[in-house]
């Protein structure tokens, strides 16, 4: 952890002298929002949250509470930008790279990723999942642009392995002729994969007060957890690791991350 410690704090500097987005919230923490979807009542939620090395959410005993609905708990983190106070709001026009380690482990099953959501849905919608399941690596929801790891390039995830998944929000001048972009990338198996940078569509034009063709004011970001319910079974528990985080207020900081060696995949 030192050696990364020290990298970061190099490439920071480095990014920083290159380009600073003054706009764009400057993250010095992480938020936790628990039980989002509650539908196990009484499982054994345990959490721990040392953002920017270290975030686990643990759900145990998810064997239902006979209370109808037994599907999924969901949590979440968000960035926050005074000391964990409150969720960070991003703005349509900010530009910000956002990139971290994810493992998702235990006896049971769920799905969980970063998240990128919008105004209207700033806990639910618009998530880059991975899913243990059938192993979907995908990006959509909220005003995401559609796009699947598992569709274009044939890869699955694996519960317990440890990925690296990020993704770049590039507003340029968030108009039709030349919309904000985001860019899905994913570090697996010791090679990068990257969707390429994808056009926003405008938005709903009856609202101009949010903006168009980007992210939308006011965005939040972080990771979801969604560990599935096993009705009878308490031995059924999920848990998710979010490690080596690293937030850049500047897309232009991606090529100085890369030659410092930092997008790579680190264990704890």
């Amino acid at each position: 952890m030192k050696s990364w410690s020290k990298m970061a704090a190099a490439a920071f500097l480095l990014v920083g002298a290159a380009a600073v987005a003054v706009a764009t919230p400057l993250i010095d923490s992480a938020v936790l929002n628990l039980r989002l979807w509650n539908d196990d009542s009484d499982s054994v939620l345990t959490t721990g949250n040392l953002y920017p090395n270290w975030i686990w959410i643990q759900d145990a005993e998810l064997d239902g509470d006979g209370q109808g609905g037994e599907y999924a708990n969901r949590h979440n983190f968000r960035l926050s930008e005074n000391g964990g106070i409150s969720a960070a709001n991003f703005m349509n026009n900010d530009a910000f790279m956002f990139l971290s380690d994810v493992t998702i482990s235990g006896t049971g099953n769920g799905e969980g990723g970063l998240s990128l959501s919008p105004w209207w849905s700033q806990n639910h919608d618009g998530i880059f999942m991975l899913k243990t399941t059938d192993g979907e690596i995908a990006c959509f929801g909220g005003r995401l642009p559609f796009y699947s790891f598992t569709g274009n390039y044939g890869l699955t995830y694996a519960k317990g392995e440890t990925v690296r998944l990020g993704f770049v929000y590039d507003p340029h001048s968030l108009t039709e002729q030349d919309p904000g972009t985001i860019e899905y990338l994913l570090y697996k198996g010791g090679s990068w994969y990257s969707s390429g940078a994808l056009p926003f569509d405008q938005g709903n034009p009856n609202e101009p007060q949010y903006g168009f063709y980007g992210i939308l004011d006011y965005a939040q970001v972080g990771g979801l957890f969604q560990p599935y319910i096993v009705p009878g079974d308490p031995s059924n528990m999920v848990r998710i690791d979010f490690e080596n985080m690293y937030f850049v207020p500047e897309p232009a900081g991606l090529a100085l991350l890369c030659a410092a060696g930092l997008l790579a995949l680190r264990r704890r």
